[in-house]
């Protein structure tokens, strides 16, 4: 992952973020610090995609191993006390 100093966007604008976004995301620095990073619109919705998959393998995986019940909300605050 590359990096941008922040005052080298405040300097040069857009054109020293997308000059860095060539080679994929980047950590933009501030304070001598990683403060942010910034993706390319596809890259952000394929991340999202991939953690939404990843929650879905997850919900499998407790609905097969039997983690999973079905109820009412009313049932589950009768159980709960309220």
């Amino acid at each position: 992952m590359s990096t941008l100093a922040a005052r080298e966007i405040k300097r040069r604008g857009v054109a020293a973020m997308e000059e860095a976004l060539r080679d994929g995301p980047v950590h933009i620095i501030r304070d001598d610090e990683a403060k942010y990073v910034v993706l390319r619109e596809g890259d952000y919705k394929a991340l999202l995609a991939d953690l939404a998959e990843s929650r879905l393998a997850a919900s499998d995986a407790d609905l097969a191993a039997g983690r999973v019940r079905r109820t009412t909300a009313a049932k589950l605050l009768a159980e709960i006390g309220r």
